[in-house]
């Protein structure tokens, strides 16, 4: 903006003048299409209008929630006279750090114990994926990324923005409403040697679709015979199965052969750290070396990007991890949030069976996680926004965690209606 000043010829007090203003072809950003669903629920004056576009657990109630252990944990912070708010260092709290790996690895990886993992703090998954993807351009030769079709919204912004050229691999299939792993295959089989592949651990966003351990297997194969680089989502860790060993086992299995991978992961959903922007990127290196010297180049992007992660999260998820009591009272509350989104499937399947609905709707109970693929349309799921107060993302993705046995029975009402007046 450039600015001058006048004198006003009565008065002789100086006029601000503004001429013109530098930002003045900054042209306005392009509708997000996640962003604008909530903005219209959010000016939605209906008092019992339902939000299932935004992945984040709710109680029964409707509520956010926050775990017991997490506020034991907090107290617990709260009444140390050692705790102090100083920076960190540049890679986050080492214990951090250490039990995070641990976590994903297992207790018994031989990666951990023969030094070549470097995990550092990051802020939730998204700044780990970034960092990650930062790192990449940067020191890999091979600058394309497959993520899948259909993947998360953010996967190709982090990925373009950071210089890599994104492109696709098959693998929802709208016929079936299940996994194309065919096609998955195919594509994972012609891509160039090199190439990275965005590979989600578990509880697949959108789709709700994992492969089975047997398919696991037939892509780790593939992966390593054409030399892909794998980048695990590890978003949902014991948030679909309830179980924190069996949503890591996609991840320990590439581990296990001894080759290169990276991991972001995520305390977001599993702890309800939704706000506190806790997370970490893990990187599986093929020696001790390699990994000293990864660790000091991931130093450099992180620290002209943000400097050090905060300490409050990091000092939560650390308290949790190292105490087992605070462990496992953790594991039965995320079994609970995890049974409840199961049994939140189990129920719209059988209001949707109920009222007779077209169609085959047992994809709603094969799907596991927070989502659910529900095979929607555009036009179904604005009718829904208008005449029901329903809103979820345009390609039908609700979020499970967002309802309750109160408002199954308004969902499926408005998926029949949607389904039978319009095709």
């Amino acid at each position: 903006m450039i600015i001058h000043y006048e004198k006003d010829s009565l008065t002789e007090d100086r006029i601000l003048l503004v001429v013109d203003s530098i930002l003045s072809n900054v042209l306005p950003a392009p509708e997000d299409p996640v962003l604008s669903v909530i903005f219209a629920c959010r000016d939605d004056p209906c008092p019992v209008k339902l939000n299932l576009s935004v992945g984040a657990y709710q109680t029964e109630e409707g509520k956010p929630l926050v775990l017991e252990v997490v506020r034991k944990a907090e107290q617990q912070l709260a009444n140390d006279l050692y705790c102090d708010k100083g920076y960190l260092p540049i890679d986050g709290l080492a214990d951090f750090n250490k039990f995070s790996a641990k976590l994903i690895l297992g207790d018994d990886s031989h990666a951990v114990k023969e030094n070549r993992v470097v995990t550092i703090q990051c802020l939730s998954g998204t700044g780990s994926l970034r960092v990650g993807a930062e790192f990449l351009a940067k020191h890999h030769q091979q600058r394309v990324i497959f993520v899948p079709n259909p993947t998360w919204g953010n996967h190709p912004f982090i990925f373009t923005l950071a210089g890599l050229s994104v492109e696709y691999f098959r693998y929802y299939d709208p016929h079936t409403r299940g996994l194309d792993f065919e096609g998955m295959l195919e594509d994972l089989g012609a891509a160039p040697s090199g190439a990275l592949v965005v590979l989600q651990a578990c509880a697949h966003n959108p789709t709700g679709i994992d492969p089975t351990l047997e398919q696991w297997e037939q892509i780790r194969q593939i992966v390593r015979s054409k030399g892909l680089l794998p980048f695990f989502d590890n978003a949902y860790q014991g948030f679909a199965s309830g179980n924190l060993d069996s949503d890591a086992q996609s991840v320990r299995m590439f581990v296990a052969d001894g080759g290169e991978c990276l991991i972001a992961q995520s305390f977001a959903k599993n702890m309800g750290l939704y706000g506190e922007r806790i997370g970490a990127l893990t990187i599986v290196c093929t020696s001790e070396g390699v990994a000293r010297k990864v660790k000091s180049q991931l130093l450099l992007v992180v620290r002209p990007m943000y400097l050090t992660p905060p300490i409050h999260g990091a000092s939560i998820v650390t308290t949790i991890l190292k105490n087992s009591d605070m462990y496992k009272d953790w594991t039965i509350e995320l079994k609970g949030m995890a049974d409840r989104i199961i049994s939140m499937r189990q129920q719209l399947y059988e209001a949707i069976q109920a009222r007779g609905t077209p169609g085959d709707w047992s994809h709603i109970i094969k799907q596991i996680g927070m989502f659910s693929f529900t095979g929607l349309n555009e036009k179904q799921v604005r009718m829904m926004a208008k005449e029901y107060h329903i809103y979820m993302t345009y390609d039908g993705r609700i979020s499970m965690a967002g309802l309750s046995s109160k408002t199954v029975p308004q969902l499926a009402d408005a998926i029949h209606a949607a389904v039978t007046r319009i095709p």
